[in-house]
Formats: C-alpha cells, structure tokens, sequence
C-alpha cells in the first residue's frame, strides 16, 4: 500500500508514515464477475424495479416510463467512460474521495469525502427499512405471522454485520447467489409478458420512445424531472465497483470492464423489465395500479397473469433477500470508505485497521452496523413507517449527496488528464468528462426541483428538511479539517485521497 508524491505524474508512489500502522486489504481476492455483482446488488434490481417504477408510472410520465432508462443509459454510461479512465490510474478504495483529490485538489477531496462516506453509511440503513417492510409483509400474507418491522431490521442488520467481518470473497459468494434470484424473477416475469405478446394493449412499443420522456402518456400532467430522477436513482451504487480494486486480480483491468457491465447491463435490463410490467398491465391498468395504494401489484399482477400464482408468493421473499442483498452491498462501501480515511488518519486510525487472516476492514464494519442500528432505533422509537419514512428519507439524504459528489468527480477527472497522462485518448479525458458531467448537472437539478415530490409524505419531515443543510456541513467539516491539517500536519495533510495500490499493484 502506498500513496502517490507530488510528481507531475501522480501515479508515482512512496511509503506513507501516517498510515503505516493500517492493515491492508485482502488482495487478489476477487474476479471481474465478482465485482460486477457486488457492484449490480448495490442498485437491487428487484427493490429499483418494484420501488421506483410505479412512482414513474404514476406521478411521473406514465407509460413513457421505459423510455427514461434508456436515457440514464445513455447519459451514465458516457459518465462511466471518464470514471473508469481515471480507474485505470488510480486503484483506491475510496474511489470518489481519491480522484477528487487528485483531480481538484485534498481540501475539495476531503469535503467530498465525508459527503460521499456519509451517503454510503445511511444507505445501509435505508435499504434494511424496505427489507423490513419486505419481510413484514412475506411472513404477514403467507404464514400469518405479524411480526414487528424492527425484528426484521434489526436481525438484517447484525447478519450483515458478521458475514462482513469475513474476507470480502464470502459476501460475494452470497452477493452473487441473492442477485441471481432476484434478477431471475423478474427476468420470468418480463419474458412471461413477452411470450404471451403482451397484456390487453400488446407489447406497446412506443413506450420506448425517447421523446415519451417528455410527454404525458396517459397522465393529466407530465412530471419528467421526477421520472429522469427516478431513473437515474434507480443507479445507485454501480460506481462501488471502484472500491474493490485493492481486493481485485488485476485491478486495472477489470475494474473498468466490471463498471461499464455494471451500467449498461443494467439498463438494459431496468428498460426490458420496465417496458414489460407496462406491457403486461396494459397502459389504463399500469397507471391505476401504480396510483393505488398496493403499487407492487404493478408488477405482481403480470407475474400472477402470465406466469402463475406460485411465482408471485416467491417474488414477495425474492423482494426481501434482494433488498437484504442491496443492504450488504452497502454496508460493505460504507465500511471501506471508513478504513480509507481512517488509514490516512483522517478519522480515528482504528478505522483503517484490517482482520489479520480475513483481510476485512472488521472495526470500520463493527463501527458501520453499531450507526445503522442507531438509525433504526431512532425512526422506531419515534414510531415512523419503514418504508414511508425509514427508506424514503435517508435514501434520498444519500442520493442528494452521492449525486453532487458524481457531478464534481466528472470536474475532478477533466482536471487531472489536462496534468497527466496526455498520451490518453481525448475522448476518455475531454469529452466524456465534459459530456458526463453536463449530464449529471442536469440531473442534480432535476433532484432538487423534485426532491418533494420523490420523498412524498415524508417531505414535511424535519430531517428532510435539513438535507441540504446536513450535505453542506458535511463538505464543509471536510475543508475545514484539511485546512487544519495543511497548517499543523503537512504530512498527513500530503496523505488526504492519497493513499492507493503502486503501480506494481
């Protein structure tokens, strides 16, 4: 382990005296499919799909639904093309932190850092209320069991907690078992709709038209800032597969083909399963399940049609061991964003502290699991729904912040090859950069015109209302502590997103 010297070229390493007491990661311990399912189980395909479709369908731009993943595609995989040039340069486990460092400089990178560390820690949290709500209604509707939302919760989470203490390999192994199923239920359901040629109004093929995005489609009135919101959200978490790289065989290589799978794999997929659930519910049928009050039905109602009843009760459990699944993805990011900083001694040097046989940042995970059970003692002592108010609020807290960070880092990578690497091609290190970012500017205005609307009830919360305020102090912690340190400690302030594999990896 290594952090890069002042050089015109970044790339070069030295020892690093503040973190010579961090442990280091369990390399060479994971394969380019590995990565990909760490990173596609962050996004919970099934949890995206089931959440986030119905809300487009309904209040968004109805049927036009399908037609915004193909927009996101398109707009996140340009973003992807600069995010995985810089990955071929940089292997650190705190991707966003590192390259906004090395891009924009360590007081810009350490208050981005504590934005992007704070998204990860609270989307655990977030994804372990839906799996509870999940979990709730499977034991409910099938063996009559009502169970308390926070038995769910809080059992989710310890779980999650003592397979991640072990080496990074076995969260994958289960990772990759809880993706398949849950991408296999629906990948039935949307061939079902297929094969059968569609629900009362056929395969309607003009769901897919780019320029739905902009219409109606059988609402009173259009919203597609929400919709493009919801699409893009639906991406959460694909940019983790650069956090693996320390834990990667050949990093440099795999990492950049495990991201653009991770993109445009998945929006493949969000599009074909989208545009059959609309398909298969007919454009009348779609919008009013996806207004009522049970919005899953939007896609049990095609699955009960087309495949059977039996495959319905098994998406209600596949719902809940693929939102568990998406908790676990997170949980493992947040934890490694904590090592990073805190083998850098940013945060306490206990953080970067790693297991001596599994190679797992075992304290940063404790640290990690003991917060998301304060957040979930937190929202259940204070009696708020799981799903309504867990899921929603701190979803969209991380989202506001991961957003923001993703627009800088396309900043950050144009920055970086105008100084280095002028070899490289400029598609990679100009346009995509220019063109990723534009994108994502739009996007992070979208999100804050329709921040209300995304969060629903849950907008009149007074944690909601602080978002924006708990976002800017967070940045704002961060400058001012490398500030601090480029005074008192120049030489951990030298060490600020610094800290990465060498080139011999």
């Amino acid at each position: 382990m290594s952090t890069t010297s002042r050089t015109p070229d970044s790339t070069g390493t030295r020892s690093a005296k503040p973190g010579a007491k961090a442990g280091a990661l369990k390399a060479n311990t994971l394969g380019l499919w590995d990565v990909v399912f760490m990173a596609v189980a962050t996004s919970a395909p099934i949890t995206v799909m089931s959440g986030n479709v119905p809300i487009s369908v309904g209040f968004g731009v109805g049927t036009g639904t399908p037609a915004t993943y193909i927009w996101a595609t398109v707009i996140l995989s340009v973003f992807a093309i600069a995010y995985v040039t810089m990955a071929r340069y940089v292997t650190s486990t705190a991707a966003f932190y590192g390259f906004i460092s090395r891009g924009l400089g360590r007081v810009f990178g350490l208050g981005t850092g504590y934005m992007v560390t704070f998204s990860y820690i609270v989307f655990e949290a977030s994804i372990i209320g839906i799996f509870s709500y999940f979990g709730q209604l499977a034991f409910k509707d099938q063996l009559g069991l009502d169970i308390n939302w926070v038995v769910f919760a809080l059992f989710g989470l310890v779980t999650i907690g003592a397979l991640s203490y072990f080496e990074i390999s076995m969260a994958a192994k289960i990772l990759t078992l809880l993706l398949f199923t849950e991408i296999a239920i629906l990948a039935i359901m949307a061939f079902g709709v297929l094969f059968h040629g569609g629900g009362p109004d056929g395969l309607m093929p003009e769901t897919l038209n780019p320029v739905n995005v902009f219409l109606p489609n059988g609402l009173q009135v259009a919203a597609p800032g929400l919709a493009m919101f919801i699409a893009f959200w639906s991406w959460t978490g694909f940019e983790s597969t650069v956090m693996y790289g320390e834990e990667s065989k050949n990093p440099r290589k795999i990492i950049p083909i495990a991201t653009m799978i991770a993109v445009t794999g998945v929006g493949v997929f969000y599009t074909f399963v989208s545009w059959m659930s609309v398909a298969g519910n007919g454009a009348k049928t779609a919008i009013a399940l996806a207004q009522s009050a049970n919005p899953l039905d939007m896609f049990f109602h095609p699955t009960n049609v087309f495949v059977g009843h039996g495959w319905v009760l098994v998406m209600e459990w596949l719902m809940m061991t693929g939102s568990f699944a998406c908790a676990m993805a997170f949980h493992n990011a947040a934890a490694r964003y904590m090592y990073s900083l805190g083998r850098e001694g940013v945060l306490p040097g206990v953080l970067g502290r790693t297991h001596k046989k599994h190679g797992s940042p075992h304290i940063a995970s404790f640290v990690q699991t003991g917060i998301a059970i304060l957040w979930i003692l937190g929202f259940f002592f204070l009696n708020q729904d799981p799903y309504a108010d867990l899921f929603t609020i701190l979803a969209v807290l991380g989202t506001f912040s991961l957003l923001i960070v993703q627009t800088i880092t396309m900043a950050a990578v144009y920055n970086y090859f105008r100084h280095h690497h002028p070899e490289e091609n400029v598609w990679r290190t100009k346009v995509a950069p220019i063109l990723g970012g534009i994108g994502m500017v739009c996007v992070v205005i979208m999100m804050i015109t329709n921040l209300d609307t995304a969060a629903g009830p849950a907008a009149s919360t007074l944690l909601f209302k602080l978002i924006p305020y708990i976002t800017a102090g967070l940045f704002l912690a961060g400058v001012a502590q490398a500030l601090y340190l480029r005074k008192t400690n120049p030489l951990k302030y030298e060490t600020i997103g610094h800290v990465a594999m060498g080139e011999d990896g």
